[in-house]
């Protein structure tokens, strides 16, 4: 697929921002991605990104994220779109996992700003303008600024997006005001895809006019995120709300029942784990649940799927 190829094809929908399985001695558990890639497959979602917040790639080595470009391009065979992280604090490892992303076939790479150092919007300007240059692929930009302590103003994403190689933008701010001002600011821009990270927000930003969602919950229960888009998208308001409270549930039940920051990426692998589709190996400085955590995560699943009322993930 050329590069004119990839951007005359929109996405729309739910892209579900993959949780990275880890084996004991810090590997990929490749039985458990490919369970979890034909999972989310069977789920009815529309694409697939890896190496993102989910998929903590901020923990991971080069080796271990390269490893997981080729192991997910191999598994899912082009069944969907593919986009990959290159977040890092160097552009240059950046640029070179966007050539990995590229020769595994991959849609489109996304890159949140640098992090550790906070960058002013004109610096944002200039890298971005010097990254997208040493790209082989499309780009999302990716506001996540409780990590990274800086937010795209919605001026600096336009001006970056000039560059027709700069497709969409993820956003995970929360802040649903400063995300319609990011869809007022690219109003003149239709192509321009947007697509908002928190699932508790979803519904809300697709029926303001957002392309989907980019949710964690659907690593877990991908058919329930997928309505929900498709109800969003079709203005059917009394099912959004019906689904809304599912999501909620999701959201209440797994992901606060540790004491810290990382409680949601914890159990969202530790629900996968009691769902019998992958490990709960976190990568370091993360360990798992203890069976404590592990038990209030196995009665919230259950009290889930019991309001889901369709298809069980809990191996029997």
């Amino acid at each position: 697929m050329n590069m004119k190829d990839r951007q005359s094809k929109l996405l729309e929908g739910i892209i579900v921002p993959l949780v990275t399985p880890l084996s004991g001695n810090g590997g990929v558990d490749i039985e458990g991605l490919n369970n979890l890639i034909e999972h989310v497959i069977r789920g009815g979602v529309h694409g697939i990104f890896i190496l993102g917040t989910t998929g903590e790639a901020q923990s991971l080595s080069m080796k271990q994220r390269e490893e997981m470009i080729k192991e997910t391009s191999l598994i899912l065979r082009d069944r969907l779109p593919l986009l990959v992280g290159i977040s890092d604090t160097s552009i240059s490892d950046s640029a070179a996992l966007s050539q990995k992303a590229h020769e595994a076939g991959a849609y489109a790479v996304v890159a949140t700003p640098p992090y550790y150092f906070a960058t002013e919007q004109s610096e944002l300007i200039e890298y971005f303008e010097n990254l997208v240059s040493l790209l082989p692929l499309p780009l999302f930009l990716y506001n996540m600024p409780v990590h990274t302590k800086v937010a795209f103003d919605p001026k600096t994403i336009k001006r970056i997006a000039q560059n027709d190689k700069v497709i969409g933008f993820k956003d995970s701010s929360s802040n649903g005001a400063y995300l319609q001002a990011v869809m007022y600011a690219m109003r003149d821009n239709p192509e321009f895809m947007i697509f908002v990270g928190p699932e508790e927000m979803t519904a809300e930003m697709v029926l303001m006019g957002a392309n989907g969602g980019v949710n964690g919950g659907a690593n877990l229960f991908p058919e329930l995120y997928v309505q929900l888009y498709n109800a969003a998208k079709s203005h059917d308001i009394e099912k959004v709300r019906h689904l809304q409270q599912k999501v909620m549930r999701v959201s209440t039940g797994i992901y606060s029942k540790g004491k810290y920051g990382s409680s949601y990426l914890i159990g969202l692998k530790c629900a996968l784990s009691v769902a019998g589709i992958c490990s709960d190996f976190p990568a370091m400085p993360f360990v798992h649940f203890d069976k404590e955590r592990r038990n209030e995560i196995e009665k919230a699943m259950k009290e889930i799927e019991n309001v889901l009322g369709n298809k069980h993930v809990i191996n029997s």
